[in-house]
């Protein structure tokens, strides 16, 4: 049974990596085409789709619906990972998932923000048209996060937008890194909890 289990979550792993690269080929609509693209489409719109129609998570150019359907996913093959190395799922193993879970939500928001906030860094350094729509959905995006941290770092002086960028970048990796370790550390003492 446990090689089953192993399969499931090494299967469930593969697809989250199709919806992976079939989300970033979706910012390529125009430059990206042909029968494996068209493959893959067939293969990932099915469950995406059902997220998008059920949750609305839609906001302005995004639909943040994805994030909850690669986190599912992602519950899913770790439960079926778990289940294929021991004999059944504990308290520890239920709670270490839930904390697992939160993390990954958590994580993704900030990678997305590191990513959005990288975006103003080039579009900065190379002098982009920040009219653009897509420059103008960045900035709107970014803006928020930009001026929180630097409230934070700063108070009330002005600080210079570039060293925002880059104090922004700071304090988000560190916060993806931190977090890292303590969810890891967190899931190492959940799962010695006895059965």
């Amino acid at each position: 049974m446990r090689s089953v289990f192993g399969f499931l979550a090494a299967a469930a792993g593969v697809y989250s990596i199709l919806i992976l690269i079939r989300i970033i080929l979706s910012w390529f609509r125009g430059f990206v085409s042909g029968k494996p693209v068209d493959l893959l489409y067939k293969i990932t719109d099915p469950y995406l789709n059902w997220w998008s129609n059920n949750l609305k998570l839609r906001i302005g150019y995004f639909d943040f619906s994805v994030i909850a359907a690669i986190v599912f996913l992602s519950l899913i093959q770790y439960i079926l990972f778990v289940l294929s190395i021991s004999d059944g799922m504990s308290l520890g193993h239920i709670l270490s998932v839930v904390l697992h879970s939160i993390w990954r939500i958590i994580s993704f928001i900030i990678g997305f923000f590191i990513v959005v906030i990288l975006l103003c860094l080039i579009a900065y350094l190379t002098n982009r048209n920040i009219y653009n729509p897509f420059w103008s959905a960045v900035q709107s995006i970014s803006q928020p996060v930009l001026y929180r941290i630097k409230r934070i770092v700063y108070g009330n002086k002005i600080g210079g937008y570039l060293q925002g960028i880059i104090i922004t970048l700071i304090i988000l990796a560190g916060l993806m890194v931190g977090g890292w370790f303590l969810t890891n550390y967190l899931i190492g003492l959940l799962l010695r909890l006895p059965a």
